[in-house]
């Protein structure tokens, strides 16, 4: 797959100059070859339940989704599997198909919701009872839990599985029609309670909800279970390929099942095949516990910088480039397994160095007075906005005789090999001076406040000076020109993976995960707008947040620091 930019250096998914092979494709290729399908079509959709924002392994999912059907010209659907009411909003639809489009992935006119197919749905329910394949149970749910056995041991039939074609068709008409309360009764199929696998021992089908529908058309009171819902949507819009992660293997038969019973689905019936699905170190992933995170305030919405969310990627500063990037590299695999974080991170840095500006920002200052530079004086200096990209141009920033540069680059007593500000040492000025460290400012406290300097007026950047050399550079942003900024600075949301569990992560939040601060920012930064990247120079990458910056003061989150601990393989 290839990635082309556009005019705003943008770049978004084109079509494929050749197609990578993996378990999937080669199935693909089979079923081509056998002429499974007609004229060798290639169907495939991505499948979200609007209960929640999509993460990084819906990413993985939906792009892989959308690759495939690209690489054989094929067609891909977005489908919304809305049958859980209880749980699903419109705000999360929006938030779906606004993250998908910000990936790349177009659907054109092939959007379906899963609550457009209920009549049918409902008619193939009708089908199954009149074949003696579906019956309604009086069970509870915690009966039905006692009957449905264990891994070791078999299940035994409900008492209610002998019912009639005619009343099993009574009841369930009552259901549909609102006639019986909420949870008293559920449509079952009718297969083996004997069965090994636990998902094909007579599992639901429908059960009452008496709850509005976000997007039905009309009051619904019965609501079609994932496993028996997913096969039929995929079969009526004509979906080839079903690829889904590796936890719906063991749901495949009831998929089969599904498909081979009812009449309208034995020609061309789609085809599931599984995958594994994303995990990332130090990194929580999963709907219902990013959800837990919203609803409890620990993070700051489903956008918060820190979670693995889309949107929390994108506000954080995170390309869709990088992230096509990624999992293009991960790949696709039948076994599961944790990828390293750093991975990720290795993508965004790689998407970034040659886009981004690079600036000057103060994090923690240490003034500097050069007390040979005249008083009242200010030049402007000029700089590239990044030195690997001559074609990004320059621009120019103030420098006077005061200036602030990082406390973390002087140092009083500093050891062997250190060539940056300490007492009798020259280091040069990014694009400017040469200085001099020649006297140490100390409050009552014993604290470094100041350092007083001189310069060397022959060696600005640019002049052709080259009579000695320093071996230290340092930035800085001159003090009477300085704009404060915040910065957010964010350390990994989980602080420890060992023995962590669906029950006890939240025990695990690192409580030092995000750190404010007041930073000094040179001039040109203050021409950012929402989203917009830079790399702030020996800082990191970072980009204007859009939630909580305004013009009088931007708002900045931190990318991702400059080094990588992680390595593309050769």
């Amino acid at each position: 797959m290839i990635l082309l930019a556009d005019m705003k250096n943008r770049r978004i998914l084109m079509e494929p100059t050749e197609k990578k092979t993996n378990f999937i494709t080669n199935a693909i290729d089979h079923d081509i070859d056998n002429k499974v399908y007609t004229n060798d079509r290639v169907h495939t959709r991505f499948p979200p339940e609007p209960n929640g924002y999509l993460h990084i392994g819906h990413a993985k999912a939906s792009l892989l989704n959308y690759r495939i059907s690209q690489e054989y010209q094929g067609k891909f659907n977005l489908r919304f599997d809305d049958t859980n009411p209880s749980k699903e909003d419109m705000e999360y639809v929006d938030s779906i198909k606004e993250d998908l489009a910000w990936l790349g992935i177009k659907w054109d006119d092939r959007l379906f919701f899963a609550s457009s197919y209920f009549d049918k749905m409902a008619d193939y329910a009708v089908e199954l009872i009149k074949k003696g394949l579906a019956f309604v149970d009086d069970l509870t749910s915690e009966e039905m839990r006692e009957y449905r056995g264990n891994l070791t041991e078999p299940g035994k039939e409900s008492p209610c599985r002998s019912r009639s074609v005619e009343e099993n068709l009574e009841l369930f008409e009552q259901m549909k029609c609102g006639k019986l309360p909420e949870g008293s009764r559920v449509l079952r199929a009718k297969i083996d309670m004997a069965s090994p696998n636990m998902n094909m021992r007579d599992p639901a089908i429908y059960r009452i909800l008496h709850i509005k529908h976000h997007t039905a058309d009309k009051d619904w009171f019965i609501f079609p279970m994932y496993d028996y819902a997913h096969p039929i949507e995929d079969a009526i819009e004509g979906i080839t390929h079903s690829l889904c992660t590796l936890e719906f293997e063991d749901h495949r038969p009831f998929y089969e099942w599904v498909l081979s019973n009812l009449d309208d689905f034995q020609n061309e019936p789609p085809r599931q095949i599984e995958f594994a699905k994303l995990n990332l170190t130090k990194t929580i992933i999963g709907k219902r516990y990013l959800k837990q995170l919203v609803d409890e305030k620990i993070v700051d919405g489903w956008d918060d910088p820190r979670l693995a969310t889309i949107s929390g990627l994108r506000r954080r500063g995170y390309t869709p480039e990088s992230i096509q990037a990624f999992c293009e590299a991960i790949g696709v695999a039948k076994t599961n397994s944790t990828v390293d974080i750093a991975m990720l991170e290795h993508f965004i840095r790689d998407d970034l160095k040659l886009k981004a500006p690079r600036l000057m920002t103060i994090m923690d200052p240490l003034k500097v007075t050069i007390t040979n530079y005249p008083e009242d004086q200010v030049e402007w200096v000029e700089l590239p906005l990044n030195q690997e990209d001559p074609d990004m141009g320059n621009y120019t920033t103030p420098f006077s005789r005061e200036i602030f540069v990082e406390k973390a680059d002087f140092m009083e007593a500093p050891p062997k090999k250190y060539y940056r500000l300490f007492p009798g040492n020259e280091v040069r000025l990014r694009g400017a001076y040469f200085i001099t460290c020649n006297e140490v400012v100390k409050d009552e406290d014993g604290n470094v406040i100041e350092l007083k300097c001189t310069y060397d007026p022959a060696t600005r950047s640019g002049s052709g000076f080259s009579e000695r050399k320093v071996k230290g550079t340092i930035h800085w942003v001159d003090i009477n020109h300085a704009k404060e900024i915040e910065v957010h600075l964010y350390d990994y949301l989980i602080d420890d993976e060992a023995g962590i569990n669906k029950d006890n992560f939240i025990e695990h939040i690192n409580p030092n995960s995000l750190e404010i601060v007041n930073a000094y920012a040179e001039p040109e930064v203050m021409k950012a707008t929402p989203y917009e990247k830079f790399q702030f120079i020996r800082n990191g990458f970072f980009s204007v947040d859009p939630k909580y910056s305004t013009p009088a003061k931007l708002v900045f989150n931190e990318i991702v620091s400059l080094k990588s601990s992680w390595k593309p393989s050769k």
